[in-house]
């Protein structure tokens, strides 16, 4: 028998830029990024696709991209179109959204060396993402993120998907982006739900990783409810570098069972979608880490006084930690999540636990029982915190 074997690895490398106004003329950072992509021998195309929402709170901002592209970036041609599409979750349930994109690569020419440019949330980020990995096998893609969940968590990864078939991200894309811009002045225009939404990965990723993080959210967590910029800034920041850190050094791809990251996800996946998408994500992942947090309660790992801590900062951030469809109990209720999130990776079931603040430990099998119990105390905990 003959047999070839090959092996090789390939480097990715991409930027996160922390700033503020992006596209004030006066901002040097993305002109100067575009200008180190400039090879002097084609011209680059750049093609922009904006999430209404940001565009509503942000009216000026399609004139404010023409502008600072023409004056600041002549290395490059902006396509003459600005295409504005719906954000949410909603632009990962509509298969139109991405034809629509293919198609206006495909009629603007937008080649390998050209520029897919998403400004919005983490949903219009990984439906543009998607688009533009799937189109030519890969266009180059920034990534402008404007939530603090965005800014944080998914605008900085290097995942990308849609959903398909009720099943979140059933579709996607391991693609990095070449380059991300965090403008804190998309910050200033959320409303209070997603301001707070997306301190639930902070959360999360502290939980897992670093009791001093956690313990500094825990001590700002009036100042970040009460919108404090410089403390919401130092938040972003720490939690991207966390989880830049956590995708350069494991598993980037998930070629594993294991997704550590995701603490508090399997459930709050799937109650995203019994609550069709009501819930903001970051709403859903806090329910999640409050209820693994009494799970691994339950289980003797965390401390009575740790599992108060967490519940406690949760709260005190403004976050609504019982949801009614947690009740739901037949074959597509929340215990269905464990088997989806199964299946989303392969293999056996990995979830990760808590054995202590910043103690993070996987385990491979859940009680639905526990799971059951952890969800009626949650409910009777949150009536009488609503109640107090």
């Amino acid at each position: 028998m003959n047999t070839l074997n090959q092996a090789f690895s390939v480097r990715f490398s991409y930027s996160v830029f922390f700033t503020d106004q992006l596209f004030n003329p006066a901002n040097d950072v993305l002109a100067t990024f575009f200008d180190q992509q400039s090879t002097g021998v084609t011209r680059k195309k750049v093609l922009f696709v904006l999430d209404s929402g940001v565009v509503a709170a942000h009216n000026n901002l399609p004139e404010a991209i023409k502008t600072y592209i023409t004056e600041r970036v002549p290395s490059v041609d902006l396509v003459p179109e600005l295409i504005t599409l719906p954000g949410g979750e909603a632009a990962k349930n509509d298969p139109n959204l991405v034809r629509e994109l293919v198609d206006a690569v495909d009629r603007y020419g937008i080649d390998r060396h050209s520029f897919v440019v998403a400004i919005g949330g983490g949903s219009i980020l990984d439906m543009v993402g998607y688009a533009a990995a799937i189109s030519h096998r890969g266009v180059r893609h920034i990534r402008i993120p404007t939530t603090v969940l965005s800014q944080n968590d998914s605008g900085v990864g290097v995942k990308n998907g849609v959903n398909y078939r009720g099943k979140k991200n059933f579709l996607g894309t391991f693609a990095p982006p070449v380059a991300v811009f965090n403008d804190s002045q998309f910050l200033t225009t959320l409303d209070d739900r997603d301001w707070r939404a997306g301190i639930s990965e902070a959360i999360k990723v502290a939980l897992i990783k670093d009791h001093t993080f956690f313990a500094w959210i825990e001590a700002n967590a009036q100042a970040l409810a009460r919108r404090d910029m410089a403390a919401m800034e130092y938040l972003i920041h720490r939690c991207a570098d966390m989880h830049m850190q956590h995708i350069s050094g494991g598993d980037p791809f998930e070629m594993g069972s294991s997704r550590p990251l995701d603490f508090g996800h399997w459930s709050a996946h799937k109650l995203e979608q019994l609550t069709n998408f009501e819930l903001r994500h970051g709403e859903a992942v806090a329910i999640g880490i409050a209820l693994d947090t009494l799970y691994s309660n339950q289980l003797g790992w965390l401390t009575d006084a740790d599992t108060n801590r967490v519940l406690t900062t949760l709260r005190t951030l403004g976050f609504v930690l019982y949801q009614p469809m947690l009740d739901t109990d037949d074959s597509a209720g929340i215990l269905k999540g464990l088997s989806e999130f199964r299946e989303h990776l392969g293999g056996q079931l990995t979830i990760m636990l808590l054995q202590g603040i910043g103690q993070g430990v996987e385990v491979h099998e859940i009680d639905p029982d526990g799971v059951r119990q952890a969800i009626s105390t949650l409910k009777e905990q949150e009536s009488y915190a609503q109640a107090a």
